[in-house]
């Protein structure tokens, strides 16, 4: 059974699905990640840097520019 989950659906979006959801690029979304390592929208699996979906959507809507 090969199920596939919309990407807006999903919790944790990898670098590259967020990168298409979000219309920003995978460099910066990296530059991101390393300036905010401790926040609470990033998910690390062991050195591998994930994106959690609604939190990196409420720190978009918080900030004004990127």
């Amino acid at each position: 059974m090969d199920a596939q989950i919309p990407i807006c659906q999903k919790y944790i979006l990898s670098l590259e699905e967020a990168s298409l959801y979000f219309h920003i690029g995978i460099n910066r979304l990296r530059r991101l990640i390393n300036q905010n390592r401790a926040a609470d929208w990033v998910l690390w699996n062991q050195t591998r840097a994930q994106i959690k979906r609604v939190r990196f959507e409420k720190f978009i809507d918080s900030i004004n520019t990127l």
